[in-house]
């Protein structure tokens, strides 16, 4: 028989968690939300009579308790349901965060629980909820043993695929994310609007370079970072950054020290590869290195809507 669990906080996560783990076969102990209506609204998904407001009159029934509020509410409500003695003893308590650590649930140890993180590398932007949103994704774990050997079930329940990563570490694994997501978006943004410059318009842009980005990420799934590296620095061609920095400078000066800092830091990679002088490499880091005044972001334009 599969564990019964709770959802903490009836959110897009939440709901999706509650949909889905009834679907695999686990029993819902109840839901609990800020808003009664939002409990009330998953529990009538799943046809669950158990919903309420008051977090501990559910969580105390439950093998498994996810607290899936926002970051800021997760060790404030894990504490107010442990001083009401709401875990079971030997309940697995996770929280789904990408940024917090599981020693963030910590006082649930004290009514016995074990605590854990299970955090999925998935978008939860839309609330439909047709299609499981968990299979075929990677879900990153850490906490306590047997919390992350009872999420890796879960995990797998769900259809989904699971890494463990170092609890001490939680915060650099949130930074990769976030980079490999939110700051790509802003080295997009930065293509299109240096070809923007260049007179494609706007709603062109990414149908233009769509082949070239795909190209690139087959490329880094193939070969790796270093062998997937392409353009003027992995061949020592000073003299094309010598023109892009330029250029850039008198066309869009606002976008200078992105274009230099990401230059810089590919003359490492370019390095790995061994394809670049010492020569090449002092003259690229020289140009990428120089100082430029950081400019007023009012004053910046031409971002692509």
């Amino acid at each position: 028989m599969k564990p019964s669990f709770a959802i903490v906080g009836c959110g897009k996560v939440g709901t999706a968690l509650g949909i889905f783990l009834t679907s695999a076969g686990y029993r819902a102990a109840g839901f609990t939300s800020k808003s009664l209506s939002s409990a009330k609204r998953v529990a009538d998904i799943i046809q669950s009579d158990h919903f309420s407001d008051v977090p501990w009159e559910i969580t105390r029934n439950a093998d498994v308790v996810f607290i899936t509020t926002p970051d800021g509410a997760i060790t404030d409500t894990c504490n107010s349901i442990a001083r009401n003695r709401g875990f079971a003893n030997n309940a697995v308590v996770l929280h789904c965060s990408g940024a917090l650590p599981s020693t963030t649930l910590s006082i649930a140890k004290k009514c016995g629980a074990f605590i854990g993180s299970m955090h999925p590398l998935q978008s939860f932007a839309s609330a439909d909820y047709d299609t499981n949103p968990f299979q075929g994704i990677i879900v990153s774990l850490e906490g306590e043993d047997y919390a992350v050997k009872m999420a890796k079930e879960i995990v797998t329940d769900l259809g989904g695929t699971s890494v463990s990563i170092l609890t001490e570490a939680k915060t650099l694994y949130h930074a990769s994310a976030v980079v490999a997501s939110n700051y790509l978006v802003t080295l997009l943004d930065l293509a299109f609007r240096l070809i923007g410059a260049a007179g494609i318009a706007g709603r062109d842009a990414f149908d233009v370079l769509k082949p070239l980005i795909e190209g690139t990420l087959s490329n880094i799934e193939k070969a790796g970072i270093p062998e997937a590296l392409t353009g003027p620095i992995v061949r020592g061609d000073v003299k094309t950054v010598e023109k892009h920095v330029e250029e850039i400078g008198l066309k869009t000066p606002e976008l200078l020290p992105l274009y230099k800092t990401l230059g810089f830091y590919t003359i490492d990679i370019a390095k790995a590869r061994g394809t670049i002088s010492e020569s090449s490499t002092q003259q690229l880091k020289r140009i990428t290195a120089q100082k430029c005044k950081v400019p007023n972001l009012s004053r910046a334009s031409g971002r692509t809507k």
